[in-house]
This record gives C-alpha cells, structure tokens and sequence, in this order.
C-alpha cells in the first residue's frame, strides 16, 4: 500500500495536511485483527501488467490474455480472502467479482444531474472499495480521493489499485471526522450511504460545506424515510439490521437541514425504493443481504417494523465567495 505518489500530489498545496496519513507509520498503527495480513496479501500479488483499463459499469483491469492460469488462479485466491466484496462489480484480469451492491445502478441514477467533473479535485466521503471513486475519475476527475474508515473496504481498494498505480484515485483508512484541517480543497464532496450512520448530521454537512470551494457541488444520497419537513426516524435499536443508524430524515428535514447549513441551489433529484435487484447476497457477498432485512410478510417494512429502505439524491451548492 504506497501513498507515495499522493503525498506528492498534495504537497504544497491546500491538502498538505493528508501527509502524515499517507506513511506506513500510520498504517501500522490502524487496528482490526486481519489488516496487517491483508497488506502482505496485497503487496505478494501475482505481478500482472494490465493491458487494458476501463470503468462503466463494471470497473474491468486487464484481461484473461495477461497472465497465464496460475498466476489468475493465485490472484483470485487473494481476492477471495477479501469476501465478503460489498461495493461493485469489479473484473480483474477476467476474473468477476458479483458484489453485494450493484453500484452501477446508483451510479446511473445520478450522473445525469452531476455536474462535470472534468479537471476537478473530488472526495467520496464512505466510499467504501472505491467503485464510485472510479467512475468519478473516468468522468475525467483530474484527482479523486475517498475516505472510509472500514478496514477491509481499503484493503479491496488496494487489490485494485495495485494494478492501476498510476490512477489518481486513492482511498485512505480515515473517517471524515479523522481529516486534518478545514482547507476548502475540494470542486466536488459526495456522501453518499453515510448521512444516517452520523450521530451529528448536520455538523457532517458543515465539515464538507468548509472543505468545498466556492460554487463546490455536494451530493448527498441516504436512506429516507415518509414525513414532513422536521421529521427523521430515530430507530429505537437497529435500523434493517444496521446497528449504526442513528437518524434516518425525511427529505423535506434534508433539505431543510442543507439549508439550515447555509447550502444554496438545492433541489431533490431522484427518489427510489431499493430492491434486491440493486441489492442482493452473492457469492462474493454471501452474508445477510437486503431480503434478510425486510419483514417477510410485508416487504415495505424493516424486520423491526420501521419503513423500508428508500433512497434520495440531494445536490446543492456552497455560496459563491
């Protein structure tokens, strides 16, 4: 896992601060039982030199022609160690990963309402593997650069970008609360899946709103729920099996609260119920999924009683300066 070339980039610049998070030093000191294994799995990758490289809706690194049998079947060993693959789908050298999330579907849902990312500076706030980080670069992202806290999401990202060094696309093990400074470095903040896992929604949206420029673009996608402007479920233990959730808005109290931090230029772009079509268990994914979530005799409620997951896209603007 080498940040070097990103330590490079941000020199000198507003986002100078990230570099004593891009050293091995501080990767050694992050903690889950599996990660130090993980960067050895990593950095032991067969060495395959992709021929090919492109993200619509599947993320596609090389071909089967690249490598001989033994070596592919090497590296799907390792990418099996990852599972369970929540974010994608990815193809490595012709090997499929079939993730939880068919991310391309969001994805589509949005792009017609983003505004162009050519030759602009973007953060994906929760971007999990960095599927979504991808496809901000290939809509010509002059530098994209996640953050999410979950180990084993970076450690996908890594089996990834091990064959893309030269991208410039990274993810780093941080939370957004972990980013050092208030430098507003960025044309574009998405949060996309992370507005109701915060316990302090609206100050989540006053740290993105310091670190956009001026005119910056942010999109907010979450899970909502039916209300009036004002309302957000507060579930009283888990929310669809999550237990992380602590509040889960309205898209009138969305709006309200992008107003309320001082966004402008907000409009509503897209509501959809989520299905098992978009998310579903897999073989890379083999755990509970979306069905185990739901209330088997009603499929608009939770297994707790609460509403289903339905999902909203909010875009707004920071004030010009």
């Amino acid at each position: 896992m080498d940040y070097s070339p990103l330590r490079a980039l941000v020199a000198n610049s507003p986002l100078a601060a990230l570099q004593p998070l891009l050293t091995s030093e501080f990767l050694d000191t992050l903690r889950h039982g599996d990660f130090q294994r993980w960067r050895r799995l990593i950095d032991a990758m067969p060495g395959i030199t992709p021929s090919s490289y492109s993200a619509a809706d599947q993320i596609c690194v090389g071909s089967t022609d690249d490598a001989d049998n033994a070596s592919l079947t090497e590296l799907e060993n390792c990418l099996r160690e990852l599972i369970p693959w929540r974010k994608g789908p990815f193809s490595l050298f012709g090997i499929d990963i079939d993730s939880e999330w068919r991310s391309q579907i969001k994805w589509d849902r949005l792009l017609p309402y983003l505004s162009p990312l050519q030759g602009k500076t973007v953060l994906d706030v929760g971007s999990g593997n960095g599927y979504h980080c991808f496809r901000m670069q290939a809509e010509g992202a002059r530098l994209v650069i996640g953050v999410d806290s979950h180990l084993p999401y970076i450690g996908q990202f890594w089996a990834i970008k091990h064959y893309l060094p030269e991208l410039p696309v990274y993810v780093l093990p941080v939370s957004l609360e972990q980013w050092p400074g208030d430098e507003p470095a960025f044309d574009t903040v998405f949060s996309m899946g992370v507005l109701y896992h915060s316990r302090a929604p609206m100050e989540h949206l006053l740290q993105i709103k310091r670190l956009l420029r001026p005119d910056g673009e942010l999109i907010l996608e979450s899970i909502v729920v039916p209300g009036d402007r004002g309302y957000s479920l507060t579930p009283k233990d888990r929310y669809a099996r999550m237990g992380n959730v602590w509040f889960v808005p309205s898209v009138a109290t969305m709006v309200g609260w992008l107003e309320r931090c001082g966004y402008i230029n907000i409009r509503v772009v897209d509501e959809s119920v989520t299905t098992e079509t978009e998310q579903r268990k897999t073989p890379w994914m083999p755990y509970d999924s979306l069905d185990d979530s739901l209330d088997s005799d009603n499929k608009s409620l939770t297994i707790e009683g609460y509403p289903a997951p339905r999902r909203a896209i909010v875009i707004a603007n920071t004030p010009s300066a």
